[in-house]
C-alpha cells in the first residue's frame, strides 16, 4: 500500500513509500482514505523540526487531518460500510493521568499521549487505514467534499468551549469577537462565532486574494490595517488569536473590553520582543481579563465540530480548500502559494 512517510527529525526525507496493508483488530474500522489536510505541524515534521516514529520504526506515516470512507466495520460499532468518517488524532497516555482517565486526553498532564501522524502512531496519509471505532467520528454524507476540515474545526470548537467556560465565572454575554489570522483556524473560528450570533471581525494582513471575500460572505467584517484599526471597530469582548505572531499576541491581549477573554491558538516561533510587562499586567489585573492557551481536541470537541460543519454552507466551506493535490505529487502540497488557505492531499488511487 502507498503512503506518505517521513523520517522524523530528518529534513527532506518525505516520500511516498510502500507500507504494509492495515490489519484491523477487534473493534477497529477499516477505512479507505480519501484525503488529508496539510497544516503547519506537518510542515514542521517535514522540515525535520518535530515528530516521533512508532517504536522500532524509522519512518512515520504522516497526516492527522483525515477523511475516509468505511470499508469494513465490526457489528455493534455504530458504523457501517460507506460511512464518511474522520479519525481522532490524540490517544491518552498509558498511565493514565487524571485528565486522560476522564477522557480529556487533549489536556494530558504528563505528555505521555501519542498522536496519529505526529507522535509514535502512524497517521492517515495512506490509501487505507484502520482506526478504533471509539476514536472515529461519523460525518454527514453531504460533507464528503469538505470533511477534511473536521480536525481544525475540532480545535476551534475546543477554543470556543474554553472561552465559554471562562466566561461563566461571571455574567457573560459577549457581543463581538476579533479573530486574528484568516488561515483555516481563524476562518473556522470566525464561522463558529457567527453560528453563535456574534458580531465577528477578522484581521489578516492579506489585502487581496480570496480571504476578504470569504470573510465578507460569512457575514463578518474583514480588517487588514492592524490590530488597532480592528479593535477600534470591534471593541471585542473575545479575541481568538490564530497567527502565532508574538507582536499580534501582545496586541490582542491588550485589545479586549473589560473582563475580556483572549484564547491563544497559534504557536509562536522564537522571537525577541520588547513589551511593557508592568503596564500589561496592570491592565489584565484591573480589568479582570483572562488569557488561555488551547490546542488539540477530545471526542466532545470532534462531535461539536461535526455539528458545526453540518450547519455551515458547504459552498462556503469549499472555498477554504484552495488546492487538492494527488498523493503522488505530494511535494506540491508543501510548496506555498500566495492564495493558499487549506491544501489537501487526495488519497483515492483514481485521483492520482
Amino acid at each position: 500500500m502507498r503512503a506518505l512517510t517521513v523520517v522524523p527529525l530528518k529534513k527532506d526525507s518525505l516520500a511516498v513509500t510502500d507500507v504494509p496493508d492495515p490489519e484491523p483488530g477487534d473493534g477497529d474500522l477499516l477505512v479507505d482514505g480519501l484525503a488529508v489536510g496539510v497544516c503547519g505541524t506537518d510542515k514542521e515534521i517535514v522540515a525535520g523540526q518535530y515528530g516521533w516514529a512508532p517504536p522500532g520504526r524509522e519512518r512515520l506515516v504522516i497526516g492527522h487531518e483525515s477523511l475516509g470512507r468505511v470499508r469494513q466495520a465490526p457489528d455493534g460499532s455504530g458504523f457501517s460500510p460507506g460511512d464518511l468518517v474522520v479519525g481522532v488524532v490524540r490517544r491518552p497516555d498509558p498511565v493514565p493521568c487524571g485528565a486522560c482517565a476522564h477522557e480529556q486526553f487533549d489536556m494530558c498532564r504528563n505528555n505521555r499521549y501519542t498522536e496519529r501522524g505526529i507522535k509514535e502512531i502512524d497517521g492517515y496519509a495512506s490509501r487505507s487505514w484502520r482506526v478504533e471505532a471509539g476514536y472515529a467520528v461519523k460525518l454527514d454524507p453531504a460533507l464528503a467534499g469538505v470533511g477534511v476540515l473536521m480536525e481544525p474545526t475540532s480545535v476551534v470548537a475546543k477554543a470556543w468551549e474554553q472561552v465559554e467556560r471562562i466566561g461563566a465565572r461571571a455574567w457573560f454575554e459577549p457581543r463581538t469577537v476579533l479573530v486574528t489570522g484568516a488561515g483555516p483556524i481563524g476562518l473556522l473560528a470566525a464561522l463558529l462565532g457567527v453560528q453563535r450570533g456574534l458580531d465577528v471581525h477578522v484581521l489578516d494582513r492579506a489585502t487581496g486574494g480570496p480571504k476578504p471575500g470569504i470573510v465578507g460572505d460569512l457575514g463578518a467584517t474583514y480588517h487588514h490595517s492592524g490590530v488597532g484599526d480592528a479593535v477600534a471597530s470591534a471593541r471585542p469582548d473575545v479575541v481568538i488569536e490564530a497567527t502565532g505572531s508574538g507582536r499580534v499576541v501582545f496586541d490582542a491581549i491588550a485589545a479586549t473590553a473589560p473582563y475580556g477573554i483572549v484564547c491563544l491558538t497559534g504557536v509562536s516561533s522564537a522571537h525577541r520582543l520588547t513589551v511593557d510587562a508592568g503596564d500589561l499586567n496592570r491592565e489584565i489585573v484591573l480589568e479582570n481579563d483572562a488569557i488561555v492557551g488551547s490546542v488539540n481536541a477530545n471526542l466532545t470537541h470532534y462531535s461539536a465540530a461535526a455539528d458545526a460543519l453540518a450547519k455551515a454552507d458547504p459552498d462556503w466551506l469549499r472555498r477554504l480548500i484552495s488546492r487538492q493535490v494527488p498523493l503522488e505529487r505530494f511535494s506540491e502540497a508543501f510548496t506555498h502559494r500566495p492564495d493558499d488557505i487549506k491544501v489537501v492531499i487526495t488519497l483515492d488511487a483514481s485521483t492520482s
